[in-house]
């Protein structure tokens, strides 16, 4: 998906800068990127992070790097920030989101004189590139954002640095977040609070939907209001959000204890258990929250290998990601044999991962493997943030059970296939356990995800779940 993180500064910004970014890692895995103004003017250092984390691909940037302002980010596609020069003057810009009109923008550029953008591998644009040449079809920065959130389908939020501040903006809905933090002489402005609060910033203000604020070494003021209408993502309190950041005052980790409890209530007196696990790393804090609801012991039967395989999603081919995450996941088998345990993941998205961790405790002497995905079968591909790499909606399991089953009728369906409550969503979650081998399965159900997370229910985005816009 990507992240991004901007300081500005009365000192040099560069080791904040560093850390900031770093802490965004678990966001994306392609590219990384931090540009800087300072005495020497605008600089920028862009690396490939596939296969090694952001701080040792850019400890000889950070050194040779100077300047009071600065924005980076984890990108999981295009190479950014950008150095952009035009009638604003010169500036760098990053952003996270997903455009689903690019044809339409494009054709907006190239009828208005734009002639050419720097292709990249696979014939693609740098969609970065492409938001600041319509920024710069208005008379002003902020004119050129709200212009860009007003015509853009899809969502987009970014950091554009000049060499005086930085504009943060939000994306129209608020779709993913953008919060600032405060220390003495400085401001930091991120997609996760907690980057900038281990470099002692203390959190300032979080940006509503769309709202844009200009931020300096000397203030952070909001130059565009934020609409009234949210649909934040609710999948990232289930997987992307890291444990320790909070979105719109609920922490993540809080957030996936209530999910496993409430998965454990929903199970209350249906399933013997001797054990609960989850798969590392995101489905530990949904399996802590069922095992203190249940009375279950916690445990860890298998343990995440981090010192080599420390990255979540890499590589990008999906047959050798199948392979890695078998070779992450080593077996504790004192603590499998003969026990009937009950394991959480986050999800479950084409299903080939999870049905190899419950093959491999089956190998393991385990004498039942019960699932329960902390969050509702996912139905739609996301058309919002690029949370994942599937082409196709047939990639999920969920999509092929219901094509195999209703044939042409299958979009007509998927309605019923998303009520818990339904004939078609009890035969859909039987052929996945069948499908998968588990003994059981139950997926969080959508109200209590809702409920989980405990803020309004019109403020969350819930399209992979229903389909609702």
């Amino acid at each position: 998906m990507g992240g991004f993180f901007g300081v500005a500064s009365k000192k040099n910004c560069v080791w904040d800068l560093f850390y900031g970014v770093d802490y965004h890692s678990h966001l994306g895995t392609r590219r990384g990127g931090m540009a800087v103004y300072g005495k020497q003017g605008f600089s920028r250092a862009i690396h490939n992070i596939e296969n090694s984390p952001f701080r040792t691909k850019f400890e000889r940037d950070v050194n040779e790097m100077e300047g009071n302002i600065g924005i980076g980010c984890i990108s999981d596609y295009e190479p950014q920030p950008l150095l952009i020069q035009s009638h604003f003057g010169s500036f760098a810009i990053t952003t996270v989101g997903k455009i689903n009109n690019l044809r339409a923008l494009l054709k907006i550029v190239y009828e208005n004189g734009h002639t050419h953008f720097q292709e990249m591998s696979g014939g693609q644009i740098n969609a970065t590139e492409l938001i600041a040449s319509l920024i710069c079809k208005k008379e002003s920065i902020v004119e050129g954002i709200q212009y860009v959130q007003e015509i853009l389908d899809g969502s987009m939020s970014m950091l554009i640095m000049t060499d005086k501040g930085i504009y943060a903006a939000r994306d129209r809905y608020g779709r993913t977040p953008v919060v600032i933090g405060k220390k003495e002489d400085a401001y930091a402005v991120a997609f996760e609070n907690f980057a900038y609060q281990s470099l002692g910033y203390q959190d300032y203000k979080e940006l509503g939907p769309a709202e844009i604020v200009y931020i300096t070494p000397e203030s952070a003021e909001t130059v565009s209001e934020a609409g009234k209408n949210m649909k934040i993502c609710s999948f990232l309190w289930v997987y992307y959000g890291y444990p320790t950041a909070s979105y719109e005052g609920v922490n993540v980790e809080e957030m996936r204890y209530k999910c496993g409890s409430m998965l454990a209530k929903r199970d209350k007196g249906s399933v013997n258990l001797d054990v609960v696990a989850g798969v590392p790393d995101s489905g530990l804090a949904h399996a802590i929250g069922y095992a203190n609801e249940s009375g279950s012991p916690y445990v860890r039967p298998f343990i995440k290998y981090t010192p080599t395989w420390s990255r979540s999603f890499m590589p990008t081919n999906q047959t050798q990601r199948e392979l890695v995450a078998r070779m992450k996941l080593i077996p504790v088998p004192s603590l499998i044999k003969d026990k009937s345990l009950l394991l959480i993941d986050d999800s479950i998205v084409r299903g080939t991962q999870l049905r190899e961790t419950t093959e491999f405790l089956y190998r393991s002497g385990a004498k039942e493997v019960h699932v329960r995905p902390a969050c509702p079968p996912l139905l739609y591909g996301c058309k919002y943030l690029n949370f994942s790499r599937s082409k196709s909606e047939l990639d999920l399991i969920t999509r092929r059970v219901i094509l195999e089953k209703e044939g042409e009728n299958a979009e007509k369906t998927l309605e019923e296939y998303a009520d818990p409550n339904s004939e078609r969503y009890e035969y859909m979650l039987e052929e996945i356990r069948k499908a998968q081998n588990f003994t059981t399965l139950r997926y969080h159900r959508l109200d209590d995800l809702i409920a989980s997370i405990g803020i309004e229910p019109c403020k969350l985005c819930t399209y992979c779940f229903d389909g609702k816009e």
